[in-house]
């Protein structure tokens, strides 16, 4: 161990020996399993458990471009809307959001991927709709079009829930899921126990005389 009056504690060198073997060691085995952050899955006590595939962009989409001019905002915001047709219906497929305004450039990014994301997901996916609406401004929203908006997210929710109704996804003003739909599980109709209050899983267990949660690890013991 080595070190310097220069602000740094110290400088630790491991060296592996026939005592104490090696800290760190290289596994020259591959896994057969996919990366952790690989799309499509979730990790379930080790295991990779694969969700529904994502459906796959045709060559070709119809779609729509609105203009959205939000009134603090120098520049306007441009959102395109593609639409796959499935079963003869048309749904949402992708969202894009172009702006000169570079302000707003990494977060409208980051937007688009979600959304376009969920929507390749499939199913209902009106709830998108719903959850951009209900995002509020602390520094105030806008009066647009005799209307009031409360953020920019909510305008952008706003456009996607008037493309949803012209393409007939959804019914009407308002119409959309308000939460995000739960798949279906298998066995979800078995009686369950008390749901953790910190994660809110189905799966608090006594534990050495404490109610454990086996989800998150949550106790009522502290």
């Amino acid at each position: 161990m080595q070190a310097w009056d220069t602000g740094c504690k110290g400088c630790t060198t491991y060296r592996p020996n026939d005592v104490t073997g090696s800290v760190l060691s290289v596994s020259s085995e591959k896994s057969d399993k996919a990366p952790a952050d690989s799309p499509d899955q979730v990790s379930e006590g080790g295991e990779i458990v694969y969700m529904s595939d994502p459906l796959d962009r045709p060559a070709e989409l119809e779609g729509n471009t609105y203009k959205v001019k939000w009134p603090d905002s120098e520049h306007a915001l441009y959102i395109t809307i593609n639409d796959i047709v499935l079963n003869g219906h048309r749904r949402p497929f992708e969202v894009f959001i172009n702006s000169k305004n570079m302000e707003h450039f990494a977060w409208t990014v980051a937007l688009t991927r979600m959304v376009s994301a969920v929507f390749r997901r499939g199913g209902d996916v009106s709830f998108v709709v719903e959850e951009l609406k209900a995002v509020f401004d602390p520094r105030g929203g806008a009066w647009m079009q005799g209307k009031y908006i409360p953020s920019i997210l909510a305008a952008i929710g706003g456009v996607i829930e008037r493309h949803m109704i012209a393409t007939g996804f959804i019914a009407g003003e308002g119409m959309g899921l308000k939460t995000d739909p739960q798949a279906k599980v298998v066995g979800l109709d078995a009686p369950r126990g008390k749901s953790c209050p910190s994660c809110g899983q189905f799966d608090m267990r006594m534990v050495e005389g404490c109610m454990t949660c086996g989800s998150c690890g949550h106790s009522k013991c502290g």
